[in-house]
């Protein structure tokens, strides 16, 4: 075949590949619009969410790092759902089992910082710092070669250095009676108490408080009433103020303590969560204790279920002040790189049928954090006048008393904020931690007689030894602060009792001293326990 003939032919076939490649080119791009338009015609808001992500790793100017813009993306979504639906990244999500689990790695000793030094207030009972031979009144100076006294070191950052995997060592420079001790501490797994105290105000009447509902605070209980019940109790004050929540198995076996076989405790229900009712099967033995729960704007979630619970079966006398107002149930999901999402799959309603969540914006997080300032402002602290009630939510629990829902438990005793006895060098000694600071003067000048303590006359006694009035005020006159005499006379003996609290944490009682002699200046626990 002649050289021309065999190039023109060359010519045609390689113009048929062209167009063949462009025709193929331009079907997949139709194809790929026909299929973007039939995504975003389909209705489905999350396939236009896809179609820009994928827009982006194939055509962006720019690399990606894919894993900053993911973490960065998934809390403002779900920001968008509800307030309590949340993006935990690994180590956030660590922490938070960690505290309700009841447990965590670490050495195993509570502190404070009064004067930018960690002074070691207690050591737990069985727990590495103990066996290792840390006291009370020891001081943290370096921890692992690294100085953390004197350097305003953040308290976070320093709890961060204790903690650590089990098993592993921490070395600490300790000042002791101003010697220089060093200590080599095996962390181990610490259990995080989530009751803080369990005692008897009076013969009959048992106090106990639960700060968190954690994974062991059933069985906590469970080995708290016993002694209570053996030194006379017939009634029990339930402190939950400022207990933000926690699991809500725990709420439902604690209400079952209380509450007579076929109770409705609480019950749940959501879009893709049908109904779910939660009884109580009649083997509490707390039955035939009269029963009081003390709340105030801080109690939230498994708190209000319990409140909620009691309140509605008429099972209790609820103290204090209106609660948080969180009425929805998060369910954990748990992904492979260790991070996690809560996300709320259900509201709660209590026995009488309300839901006690408040309202809401989503993505207005600050207007639903600031609604506790909103009630200052309104008066609400202070009056129970002041509390907003929707009749359109109102309900009557079996005996006839009128409940209402849709913004957290309202007291049947209301109990406003103490405001008696507060003056402007109360509040200036509260504000700056004179209190705090002077208490561990105190506990350095008696540390030997501190830890000989066993009992809470013991305490009383060296307390009263001590001229803590004299005291504090010669520390007052050394920080500065000058003491207005009319304004001390009114707030004198608030402090006095603050500093014999403070001061009976460094004996081995710790909480056990602190809650008796501080509620003698706690206002809801003596509406509580005040004569009815």
């Amino acid at each position: 075949m002649p050289e021309p003939d065999r190039l023109k032919i060359l010519r045609n076939v390689l113009w048929a590949l062209i167009l063949l490649m462009t025709g193929g080119i331009i079907a997949n791009l139709m194809n790929r619009r026909t299929e973007r338009q039939t995504m975003l015609d389909s209705g489905h808001g999350w396939d236009k969410v896809r179609l820009v992500l994928e827009q982006i790793e194939q055509n962006y100017v720019d690399s990606i790092d894919y894993d900053k813009v993911t973490e960065d993306i998934l809390p403002l979504i779900l920001r968008e759902l509800d307030p309590h639906s949340v993006y935990l990244p690994p180590k956030s999500l660590e922490e938070a089992n960690a505290e309700l689990e009841g447990n965590f790695d670490g050495i195993g000793v509570t502190f404070n910082v009064p004067e930018d030094t960690a002074i070691i207030i207690s050591v737990i009972t069985g727990g590495p710092s103990e066996r290792a031979g840390l006291l009370s009144g020891d001081r943290i100076i370096a921890v692992d070669g690294r100085t953390v006294a004197g350097v305003k070191i953040n308290q976070d950052s320093l709890v961060g250095m204790l903690k650590g995997v089990s098993g592993s060592v921490v070395h600490l420079d300790i000042m002791r009676d101003r010697e220089m001790v060093e200590f080599d501490v095996t962390r181990d797994k610490i259990p995080v108490k989530s009751i803080d105290v369990a005692y008897m105000i009076d013969d009959t009447t048992g106090y106990m408080k639960l700060s968190k509902f954690t994974r062991t605070s059933y069985a906590e209980f469970s080995a708290a009433v016993p002694a209570l019940l053996e030194a006379g109790m017939t009634r029990l004050i339930f402190d939950l103020r400022d207990n933000t929540g926690g699991y809500l198995d725990q709420a439902l076996l604690l209400s079952n303590e209380f509450l007579p076989a076929g109770s409705l405790i609480v019950y749940m229900e959501g879009a893709h969560r049908p109904r779910q009712n939660f009884y109580a099967d009649g083997t509490g033995q707390c039955q035939d204790i009269r029963l009081s729960v003390l709340v105030n704007e801080g109690s939230a979630s498994s708190s209000e279920i319990f409140a909620g619970a009691m309140q509605d079966n008429d099972r209790a006398v609820i103290y204090g002040r209106r609660t948080y107002g969180k009425g929805m149930v998060q369910e954990p999901i748990f992904f492979t790189d260790n991070s996690g999402i809560r996300l709320t799959v259900a509201r709660f309603y209590t026995a009488t049928g309300r839901c006690i969540q408040k309202p809401y914006v989503p993505g207005d997080d600050l207007g639903y954090v600031y609604d506790i300032y909103e009630r200052y402002e309104h008066g609400e602290m202070t009056s129970a006048d002041s509390i907003v009630r929707n009749d359109s939510l109102r309900y009557e629990t079996p005996k006839g008393k009128v409940v209402y829902g849709g913004g957290g438990i309202i007291p049947d005793v209301f109990v406003p904020v103490d405001t008696v006895g507060v003056t402007d060098l109360l509040v200036r000694i509260n504000r700056q931690a004179l209190a705090v600071k002077y208490s561990s003067e105190v506990a350095d000048k008696y540390r030997s007689s501190l830890r000989q303590v066993k009992t809470l006359d013991d305490l009383n006694a060296l307390l009263d030894s001590m001229d803590l009035e004299a005291g504090f005020l010669s520390y007052l006159s050394r920080c500065g602060v000058g003491v207005d005499r009319r304004q001390w006379a009114v707030s004198g003996d608030i402090v006095l009792v603050q500093l014999r609290a403070l001061v009976g944490r460094y004996s081995p009682l710790d909480d056990r001293a602190f809650y008796p002699i501080i509620a003698a200046i706690d206002n809801v626990i003596q509406a509580a326990v005040a004569p009815q």
